[in-house]
């Protein structure tokens, strides 16, 4: 199907950007098709160096920024797998997008980014 055939492009401009919002609607928008629940995961340990700085950190209380940064890092990549995996599906936008996060072990975070892939129309003026 030739590009200015595309069934979802919005008046004579395709959506540029993937959406992504953690509400169920997109301002604007009407949601056509539910592509699909999407998601990224990434399991994380912090490196020796941040385990052993952010230990002694944790003795005076407060933020500890080596933690920070890993937990940063991990949500990060998360999101950009689930950004990756509504691409391939040829998503407009993701609502209802989430994170989580499960120590399974000592040290080792789980962090899943998800929400649900759809394809968009803009709304008719009104």
């Amino acid at each position: 199907m030739a590009e200015s055939e595309h069934p979802y492009r919005v008046g004579l401009e395709a959506i540029e950007q993937l959406i992504v919002t953690t509400g169920n609607e997109v301002a604007g928008y009407q949601i056509v098709k539910y592509l699909a629940i999407v998601r990224g995961i990434i399991v994380r340990t912090p490196t020796i160096g941040q385990s052993f700085f952010g230990s002694l950190k944790s003795l005076g209380g407060g933020n500890i920024q080596e933690f920070t940064d890993v937990c940063e890092a991990a949500r990060h990549e998360a999101y950009q797998q689930m950004l990756a995996h509504a691409t391939e599906l040829g998503a407009d936008a993701i609502i209802g997008m989430r994170y989580d996060a499960t120590e399974f072990m000592q040290g080792t975070t789980e962090v899943l980014a998800y929400g649900t892939a759809v394809r968009l129309i803009a709304d008719a003026p009104r």
